[in-house]
């Protein structure tokens, strides 16, 4: 069995999802660690949100984070003279 073909049961701010994916099963439960550990500092943070709100905090939080991290690569990249998609 490949690790495409793989199910990994993890557990994300009480609820179980089984994921399938690429990447190894310490890579998944890494992912789904990062993300319970978010949602609940959301959660203390503001007891009275709904778990939808919560996760869509995280998930702004989450893409917040990458949209940063694409203008820190395309910076370098353009200081290092190299095109985008190259």
């Amino acid at each position: 069995m490949n690790q495409e073909d793989q199910k990994i049961s993890v557990q994300i701010y009480g609820e179980l999802y089984v994921i399938r994916g690429n990447g190894s099963e310490d890579y998944i439960n890494s992912l789904a660690k990062d993300v319970d550990k978010r949602m609940r500092t959301i959660a203390l943070k503001f007891p009275r949100l709904a778990v939808h709100q919560v996760a869509t905090l995280v998930s702004l939080n989450l893409a917040d984070e990458l949209a940063k991290l694409k203008e820190e690569e395309k910076t370098v990249m353009d200081m290092l003279g190299e095109k985008e998609g190259v």
